[in-house]
């Protein structure tokens, strides 16, 4: 699975401005999102109301992907994505004007956060689709890999930041820093050179809109892959509840705040380098299988503790565990899609992907209402943990994949499907 002699993708300039992007965009939404979620909760007290923000940034992701996958497989990748950029841009600045002004509201929250979603539909995605246009194929796992490490390494900052500049400045300040890091983002995209075809503009129909899920529902190993994600994910996420456990529980303020948020990505970052070095060519299925079970497990050590550091470090493993089983199913989608679809394919992948957070967020709000905060993540885990184990049932051919790159066996194998 490691190989020793790899090329760096530092010698690809191209990748450096790639990398920079993700960098620049992540390291803003992280920092947006921890203010967002304190400003929330010291506005309204209510469990309900963090949970209704991952509900207002799903609600945009079902006809996002309907029009980004077209899109982005029929014009240019760079500018969807700097207009995207743009857009988030906007809404920091409404945020930021709103808070020094002291006239932001909830309503005024909710509404910046329902069109950051939808620029989010759309940057998201696109971004994971330019991949394959820069590095060589034999260096597509760990481009993959260390793209990733691009948003761990701003997660792990983000938060950290936006709470200190919160605790200090106060919310327009890390708002105001978020609008010049989407302006920057948006910059940056701009001197990616890509190696595609050139793009066929087609209309749109309704052939051309559903052509990534007719890909996905014909092929089980990608399609398990992206619903084992969708409902672990889901089920066990704990982040909007991180407010809470904060303030009430562990009994910090936004500067705690911000080292919960950044745990993950920590231990993300970790994994992240690990994978720099990795090939996936043995057992990426029960990487994947075994890494959500084991997030789950630290789910529940997160539920049951009331000390800081053991709580930073369960979700360490939370983040590592997640970033293991995004990188390798980014790395499946990435290798067994052809370009020409790959934009739609990698949309429809996002929005469900995306839609475990959003909704999971929602869907943990909702059970802390009903439950309580500490019984709602408890449950979370251990049905992470169940349906994990469930899918090696469900979808054997996603446990028994060996290389994320798919190998002539496997290629004449589903060739000789009829």
């Amino acid at each position: 699975m490691i190989s020793p002699i790899q090329p760096s993708l530092l010698r690809h300039r191209q990748y450096i401005y790639y990398w920079s992007t993700r960098v620049s965009t992540a390291l803003a939404y992280q920092m947006l999102f921890v203010a967002v979620g304190w400003q929330v909760y010291e506005l309204t007290n209510s469990p309900l109301d963090l949970g209704l923000i991952g509900l207002v940034l799903f609600l945009p992701s079902v006809p996002g992907t309907l029009l980004v996958g077209h899109v982005s497989d029929h014009y240019d990748r760079r500018w969807v994505v700097r207009a995207a950029q743009v857009g988030k841009a906007i809404c920091a600045a409404a945020l930021a004007i709103g808070s020094f002004t002291d006239s932001l509201t909830v309503n005024v929250i909710f509404s910046a956060t329902l069109l950051m979603g939808f620029c989010r539909a759309f940057d998201n995605p696109t971004l994971h689709t330019l991949v394959p246009g820069i590095v060589p194929k034999e260096m597509l796992s760990r481009a993959t890999a260390t793209g990733a490490g691009a948003n761990q390494v701003a997660t792990i900052a983000g938060p950290a930041f936006g709470g200190f500049i919160y605790g200090i400045f106060g919310p327009e300040a890390v708002y105001g820093i978020c609008f010049g890091a989407f302006v920057i983002a948006g910059v940056l995209v701009g001197f990616l050179r890509l190696n595609f075809p050139p793009h066929t503009k087609k209309p749109m129909t309704l052939a051309t809109v559903f052509a990534g899920f007719i890909y996905l529902r014909a092929n089980r190993i990608i399609l398990g892959a992206i619903l084992l994600d969708l409902c672990v994910i889901m089920l066990g996420g704990v982040l909007a509840m991180l407010p809470i456990f904060a303030r009430d529980i562990l009994h910090t303020g936004p500067e705690g705040l911000g080292i919960l948020r950044a745990a993950p990505a920590a231990g993300a970052l970790i994994a992240t380098i690990l994978l720099t070095h990795a090939t996936l060519t043995r057992n990426s299925g029960k990487f994947v299988v075994c890494a959500l079970c084991i997030y789950g497990f630290s789910v529940l050590v997160f539920g049951l503790s009331s000390w800081l550091p053991l709580s930073v470090a369960a979700l360490m493993v939370y983040g590592a565990m997640d970033i293991v089983n995004g990188v390798i199913r980014q790395s499946m989608i990435q290798a067994r899609t052809p370009n020409e679809t790959l934009g739609r394919v990698m949309s429809v992948s996002n929005m469900l992907t995306s839609s475990a957070n959003t909704l999971g967020q929602f869907e943990s709000g909702v059970m802390a209402c009903i439950f309580g905060v500490v019984p709602s993540v408890l449950i979370g885990g251990a049905a992470a943990v169940a349906v994990a184990v469930l899918w090696i049932k469900i979808f054997p051919e996603l446990w028994r994949v060996q290389s994320v790159v798919p190998d002539e066996e496997e290629a004449a194998a589903r060739a000789a499907i009829p």
